[in-house]
């Protein structure tokens, strides 16, 4: 057996390139991929380097073309198609947008303001059953007050933080009527 170099291997593609063709189309069922593999071959058989001793050249030049076939189809196959992509992208993001967080920092400030706003004991009532989940009875202990005394400041204060907090609201939706009415009026 004599060294085959890869001048030699290119030489035989050419000659019998429509039988390696034939043989490889069977092979992997597509005469495109067959085509392509080929033509991939032919780039890769331009080295400089020493093949060695082969066999069955023709063999070996099919089997090249094979792997490189079976490494393009695997390629293929982890690579997601365009119309995978295009559904992906499709998918509504379930993250709230920057207007979504900024109404809703805004709403948490105009809270903290109302809140600021109760009688210190009230707002003390508040955030321990809201915050601190504490019960009436751990309350009124922890202040010195009656269980009934915490239940009516806590009262108190949730309707009064709700007055607030709704003629707020209002003032919001007021806003923009009363700036388009001025729009409208200056036309």
């Amino acid at each position: 057996m004599t060294e085959t170099t890869w001048a030699v291997l290119r030489a035989l593609l050419a000659d019998r390139y429509d039988e390696i063709k034939g043989r490889l189309t069977r092979r992997l069922g597509s005469e495109e991929l067959a085509s392509e593999s080929l033509h991939e071959t032919w780039l890769r058989l331009h080295r400089q380097d020493d093949v060695g001793q082969i066999k069955s050249p023709a063999n070996y030049l099919l089997r090249i073309a094979t792997n490189i076939a079976r490494d393009s189809l695997r390629g293929q196959h982890r690579r997601a198609s365009r119309s995978d992509v295009n559904a992906v992208l499709e998918i509504a993001d379930p993250s709230p947008g920057p207007e979504k967080v900024f109404q809703v920092r805004a709403d948490l400030r105009e809270t903290e303001r109302a809140i600021n706003e109760l009688p210190p004991r009230t707002r003390t009532i508040l955030m321990a059953t809201r915050l601190e989940g504490l019960s009436h009875e751990e309350i009124a202990a922890k202040l010195g007050v009656s269980r009934r005394t915490v239940f009516y400041e806590l009262k108190r204060g949730l309707e009064q933080l709700d007055a607030v907090l709704e003629k707020r609201e209002a003032a919001k939706i007021a806003l923009p009527d009363r700036s388009k009415r001025l729009k409208d009026s200056q036309r």
